[in-house]
């Protein structure tokens, strides 16, 4: 059993984005939500209505298998392990994203990746998102 983040309220957001700021402080030391590895998003025309996309921890995930390089790797319990040195910033880790939960940094020109450490949970005020045991070992039946 692993844990992996999760949207488990999403009629709660009311898109405050303390969690991307949270992710991006943690991990990259700065107060903005462009470096955040998830993305909260209003529905155009919709008030009160937003998209939450973060990374689901795929096992086999698209990301990795879009890298010519190898910069991603998949981690065991889901996800990606990223090494920075071998990224040659060619954006395909993120059109491969079936999620569209890939983000992109505009300014180093590298992914943004979640770490699935759950620092964005600690920080949503209406347990929007939540790390959640996920047993991978139980077979989905026809």
């Amino acid at each position: 059993m692993s844990k992996l983040l999760r949207v488990i309220a999403r009629e709660h957001c009311i898109g405050c984005y303390s969690c991307m700021y949270a992710c991006s402080r943690t991990w990259f030391k700065v107060s903005t939500v462009e470096k955040a590895a998830l993305r909260i998003k209003n529905y155009a025309g919709a008030e009160g209505a937003f998209s939450i996309r973060p990374c689901y921890g795929c096992l086999d995930p698209d990301c990795a298998r879009a890298c010519p390089v190898g910069a991603l790797t998949p981690r065991p319990d889901g996800g990606v392990k990223f090494e920075p040195d071998k990224c040659v910033n060619c954006h395909k880790c993120v059109e491969a994203c079936i999620a569209n939960a890939m983000q992109w940094d505009y300014e180093t020109k590298m992914p943004i990746v979640c770490h699935q450490c759950g620092i964005c949970t600690q920080f949503c005020p209406n347990q929007v998102i939540a790390m959640v045991d996920i047993d991978r070992t139980r077979k989905v039946e026809p």
